[in-house]
């Protein structure tokens, strides 16, 4: 039996672990805690296969200015930071120039991911935590919402499909807020989490159950050998295996490249607000785009969440977020009450906007799946998939090249 280490223990991590013992390997994954500080326990719950048009686009780069934190806006440009995110950008507006070939790409995955998930949460033993229901996006004024409308009616969005909402729907979202939405839209056959902290239990738990160790360690280094890989951790100690598939968020970079260079990963921080007491009814998410904000009801909370801050993932947080999250929550009248739990998280991002999936073709024991920015939900079940295709030389579903690392070099 193949024995493999998955360096990661976020949503991705586990899927991968998980898809790899469904194909016979031995599977031992190290993650540190706290697992609740990553981005994939911290989203809006969202399996968002409508979202095929990359952000990596000129139109999101001529948005920008008008989108920033200090304009009311949910783009986060800290100039303490600028060393890290102006380089972002400029790479970022290069890939816009390769936009058809980015919507391509993320269609091959965005076709496979709702399926994917379906499939792994039938063999999780829980088919009901993922949920096709749809989600609805909202609009306070009649201009952003004929502006709204109709840049939806002309991005692609894949396989996904939305209606706009009919009088019933509009009554309905009309007694969440205080002032009734000018218009809005519901996409009919998008996906949500019902819990991400049972995901995660339940992920863990199947894991553990197949014969798979989750140790609570970080790893320092990966030395690929010609038949193994050793992984060196913080302790000094080291594990042996087969091979490793780093899926470490934004810190697979420290692990990839002495062997993959350069990896321009940057943290893309988020910040939501958690109400365990709340009088929301039970319904998808809802996207309140005039303001960049999700609202999710969890099995174990009702959750608002917002902004794209590009910084150093240990940087501290910037309590401004939160503060604007509530004025949101208040200005919209949601029904929700004190306390409220705050959280911020990295979302691991490449400036192309796709995610990296492959093997290292000079140290071919080393795989990786990681920099799935705001998808890293809704891939992760294929990602999983093509991880454990990949590690048995098996086909892959999907062309992996547009995902390979190499892409720059």
């Amino acid at each position: 039996m193949q024995r493999a280490v998955v360096l990661g223990g976020g949503v991705v991590g586990l899927s991968i672990a998980a898809g790899l013992q469904r194909v016979g390997v031995e599977v031992t994954v190290f993650d540190t805690a706290p697992a609740a500080g990553a981005a994939s326990w911290g989203n809006a719950g969202h399996i968002a296969i409508e979202q095929v048009e990359p952000l990596a686009s000129w139109p999101v780069l001529r948005s920008g200015p008008r989108r920033l934190f200090s304009r009311g806006g949910a783009l986060g440009l800290p100039p303490s930071q600028i060393k890290r995110w102006l380089p972002f950008a400029l790479r970022m507006a290069s890939a816009a120039g390769r936009v058809d070939h980015g919507r391509e790409a993320l269609r091959s995955l965005l076709t496979n991911a709702l399926p994917a998930w379906k499939s792994l949460t039938e063999q999780l033993g829980v088919p009901g935590l993922v949920r096709e229901t749809g989600h609805f996006v909202v609009w306070e004024t009649p201009v952003s919402a004929a502006d709204g409308l109709a840049a939806w009616r002309s991005a692609d969005i894949g396989n996904a499909r939305f209606h706009e909402c009919d009088a019933d729907e509009m009554r309905l979202l009309a007694g969440l807020v205080k002032q009734a939405p000018a218009g809005a839209i519901r996409f009919e056959n998008t996906g949500q989490i019902a819990d991400l902290p049972k995901l995660a239990d339940v992920l863990r738990g199947f894991i553990t159950a197949r014969g798979g160790r989750i140790v609570n360690a970080k790893a320092r280094a990966v030395v690929h050998r010609d038949r193994s890989v050793s992984v060196t951790l913080d302790d000094g100690s080291s594990v042996e295996s087969d091979f490793a598939v780093i899926a470490a968020g934004v810190r697979s970079r420290e692990l990839i490249e002495p062997y993959c260079s350069p990896v321009p990963i940057i943290a893309e921080r988020g910040y939501h607000l958690q109400m365990t007491e709340h009088g929301w009814p039970d319904l998808p998410p809802v996207v309140f785009e005039d303001r960049s904000m999700i609202v999710t009801r969890f099995e174990s909370g009702l959750r608002a969440a917002s902004f794209v801050e590009f910084s150093d993932i240990d940087a501290p947080p910037d309590e401004r977020k939160w503060q604007r999250l509530r004025s949101h929550v208040a200005a919209l009248g949601l029904p929700c009450n004190a306390p409220t739990r705050q959280w911020m998280g990295a979302r691991p991002t490449l400036p192309d906007y796709l995610p990296a999936i492959g093997r290292l073709p000079h140290a071919p024991n080393i795989l990786y799946g990681f920099g799935h920015q705001h998808l890293g939900l809704t891939l992760a079940a294929i990602t999983g998939e093509l991880i454990a295709q990949l590690a048995t030389n098996s086909p892959t579903a999907v062309s992996l090249k547009p995902f390979d690392l190499q892409r720059f070099s």
